[in-house]
């Protein structure tokens, strides 16, 4: 038998021919709020396919790029899995809607105002009542850093520890707002989980990936004592994916998904 040709290995592809997606820049501001709220309807499909919606409960807002103190948000009562970015509602800081012809969910947005008018530096916010963070939040304990990913919360999220019914006054949203401080999250005690971003998609893969942390730390607790991981490792992982593009990065397949569905 002949030994065989030895075949030459075929040359490294250029690194700067390799595709990967990366935030876009925007040539207007018109473009710029079709992005936002194409974005913010496709969170909002996610997280009614994910099981987070709570009847009439629960919302994610975009700041608008050009007007100010205005915000895209979900209609009241519509469906999460079906909402398109026609659906959307632009609502000024007073929850008064200005485009549009849906009701807004006057105590949940009175949150929203106020967190987006204490941080001009965030573009979403999130919060629903999901199941886990629920549960965490009935415990009125912090995430622990007991797997890689809950370390992207470590010493980024805070405890609003104190429940006094349904949010209806701007006085309790900006007492949230505080709580939250500069941080990405923040867990309201007997209610649930809030999470902003400097984009939608960041903000949406914090609430996601928060709930997953939830969930997780109630599992490992019912199953026995989860081992802390150490400050020192867990300032570092969260120094690798604690950021809003990481957060952007992660939940690009999501995205993907969830845009083959309009």
């Amino acid at each position: 038998m002949s030994e065989p040709v030895a075949v030459p290995a075929p040359a490294p592809i250029p690194v700067e021919q390799l595709q990967f997606a990366m935030p876009p820049v925007h040539a207007s501001a018109d473009e710029e709020r079709a992005y936002r709220r194409e974005r913010l309807a496709g969170a909002l499909r996610l997280f009614g396919q994910l099981g987070y919606e709570d009847g009439v409960s629960g919302h994610i807002t975009a700041r608008d790029p050009e007007l100010a103190d205005c915000f895209w948000v979900n209609p009241f009562g519509a469906p999460f899995a079906d909402i398109t970015p026609q659906d959307l509602i632009l609502v000024n800081g007073d929850g008064q809607v200005v485009r549009g012809r849906f009701h807004v969910n006057q105590a949940a947005f009175a949150v929203h105002a106020a967190v987006h008018r204490a941080r001009p530096d965030t573009v979403a916010v999130a919060h629903t009542h999901s199941t886990h963070g629920r549960a965490l939040a009935a415990l009125g304990e912090p995430i622990e850093p007991i797997t890689q990913e809950s370390c992207a919360f470590f010493e980024d999220h805070a405890l609003y520890d104190s429940y006094s019914g349904v949010v209806v006054d701007e006085d309790e949203g900006r007492r949230i707002a505080a709580a939250l401080g500069p941080h990405k999250a923040v867990i309201l005690r007997n209610h649930g989980l809030l999470t902003v971003g400097g984009s939608v998609d960041a903000a949406a893969w914090w609430f996601l990936t928060m709930e997953r942390a939830c969930q997780v730390q109630l599992l490992a607790r019912a199953a026995g004592k989860p081992v802390l991981i150490s400050h020192r490792d867990a300032v570092t992982t969260r120094d690798h994916l604690g950021g809003d593009l990481v957060a952007w990065i992660n939940y690009q397949p999501l995205w993907q998904r969830i845009a083959r569905t309009f």
